[in-house]
């Protein structure tokens, strides 16, 4: 079974994926501040990845709006799409297919990696100072409601109600209360996602991937939560796909027909992080996030759905500890988003292909997904980061059984891939606990890690005419140390912008509960 994960996928477009293991979004933290094309960061770290025969690599999530950054060091879509503004983007689909010669020597036919752009909206995420907008200038979000304003609670009927709450200082500093969007507002986002995805066809990029997960603008329509519309937008059970759906079409009719689309979506954005759930509110969540898989694999417009938010780590089918609601929603999410797209015989069209990501850290994590047909490929970020060289890796565990007399099997192969750092490092005490990539300093370790590999392709370029290799791991410079090293950059021109956003962020930051943010 093992010999599973590097055979072919074949998507709905006509595209096929060389083996099932992608390298899923991760924020690089490598454009310039205040956002920009890929550069030559970017160029080296995804050739990193090129080389080591994934089957698909998704890239960070590209901006389609300058003004609704996320960290402030996005790549962003130009506003105008000619030959000078595509090049860049040219050159990193580039950096991902590799070289003939990095593929040509594969056993396997069609071997070259698809390139999926991610392409985004932070919508009510983008922050202050760093969001690409003048100060004071609000985000645009579905409705007016600001990050941590409110939470779900339940009735004594059992009922969902949404309960007003006053959000932490660091949240008031950070995000403003958002400016809800006019339908106008909404045609041009739409638009401004149609202008991303024909860039990335333009540049040779196989696909895009549309991020509706973690907090952003197109998750924010799909939350009753952040979305409190009366109008054909709003989050009513007829209308809440709709604002998704109407992008789909639009990119569909523009590009061509191989041309991949897929969708991500995060499990945990229907449970609130500190949420003690009733069984009918697991049961409601689950029935609703099932039915928003089924409607969208039936739209006979998508490619792959991405589903995240748990760790698979500890799933119920290996131990009886449960460690959230949240993890223990995604355990049975997981276990059911496949088949429940495959319950309707019915179905005239080619579904499209799940893509598990979460917490798959060892080769028997992987084979029991596989056995369970949980999903048709799997993702992996953190773990991609610190092993680029991971299917290698595998490939190499697999032969070794082989060569030895032992099976194919990968089953009771549970040695981690790699050794991630310290789970211990938490945020700050007073830090917001909201679902930017980076906020933590335990992601900051892996955005120093993505920024060291890619100096490292530099450097070895530099040194001999071809990059190669790896950066050694440095797993005692955590926490702190991290975050200081996430955003001062060596690049003195950069650090300086750095400093001064530091220092107008730490003024507002620091303001009275009563100041005017």
């Amino acid at each position: 079974m093992a010999n599973e994960l590097f055979s072919q996928v074949t998507l709905p477009c006509g595209r096929t994926i060389p083996n099932r293991l992608v390298k899923v979004a991760m924020y690089e933290h490598l454009a310039n501040l205040f956002g920009g094309p890929p550069n030559a960061y970017h160029f080296n770290l995804y050739s990193a990845w090129s080389k080591q025969k994934w089957g698909m690599v998704i890239t960070g999530n590209v901006q389609v709006c300058p003004e609704h950054l996320s960290l402030g060091r996005d790549m962003v879509i130009p506003r105008e799409v000619n030959e000078d503004t595509l090049e860049p983007f040219a050159q990193l689909a580039r950096s991902i297919h590799g070289t003939e010669k990095d593929y040509s020597s594969s056993r396997e036919p069609c071997s070259r990696a698809l390139a999926i752009m991610q392409i985004s909206h932070a919508g009510r995420q983008s922050p202050n100072f760093l969001g690409g907008r003048k100060p004071l200038v609000p985000p645009l979000a579905p409705s007016p409601v600001r990050l941590g304003s409110s939470r779900r609670t339940e009735s004594v009927a059992g009922a969902t109600v949404l309960e007003e709450i006053v959000p932490p200082l660091p949240l008031r500093a950070l995000f403003q209360i958002p400016r809800e969007m006019t339908v106008d507002d909404i045609k041009d986002v739409q638009q401004a996602f149609v202008r991303a995805s024909l860039t990335a066809m333009k540049s040779g990029f196989d696909g895009v991937q549309l991020h509706c997960a973690h907090g952003y603008l197109l998750s924010q329509f799909l939350n009753p939560k952040s979305n409190l519309r009366k109008d054909a937008y709003s989050c009513a059970p007829e209308n809440e796909l709709r604002m998704v759906r109407e992008i789909v079409d639009a990119i569909r009719a523009v590009v061509p027909q191989d041309f991949v689309v897929g969708l991500k979506i995060n499990s945990a954005d229907y449970l609130e992080a500190d949420e003690r759930p009733s069984d009918y509110t697991v049961t409601k969540e689950m029935n609703r996030v099932l039915s928003h898989i089924r409607s969208m694999a039936h739209w006979g417009t998508i490619d792959f759905i991405e589903i995240s938010g748990g760790d698979y780590e500890s799933p119920d089918f290996l131990s009886t500890k449960v460690t959230t609601p949240r993890q223990a929603f995604f355990e049975h999410f997981s276990k059911t988003a496949t088949k429940a797209l495959e319950s309707n015989p019915a179905a005239r069209i080619s579904l499209p292909s799940i893509l598990l990501t979460g917490g798959l850290r060892s080769p028997a994590h992987l084979q029991m997904a596989l056995d369970a047909r949980h999903a048709h490929l799997f993702g992996f970020g953190r773990s991609s980061v610190i092993r680029p060289d991971l299917p290698t890796v595998l490939r190499e565990r697999i032969e070794r059984s082989w060569a030895s007399g032992g099976p194919m099997s990968i089953a009771s192969d549970d040695e981690p891939f790699v050794n991630e750092p310290d789970s211990r490092m938490k945020s700050l005490s007073w830090f917001p606990d909201v679902k930017l990539i980076g906020a933590t300093m335990g992601i900051a370790w892996y955005v120093v890690r993505i920024r060291r590999i890619a100096q490292w392709q530099m450097h070895e370029s530099l040194a001999d005419g071809k990059s190669g290799g790896l950066p050694p791991f440095n797993y005692n410079r955590a926490g702190i140390p991290s975050m200081l090293e996430m955003w001062i950059w060596m690049d003195w021109s950069s650090t300086l912008q750095a400093f001064v956003v530091f220092l107008v962020a730490a003024y507002f930051v620091f303001l009275p509960p009563n100041g005017y943010l």
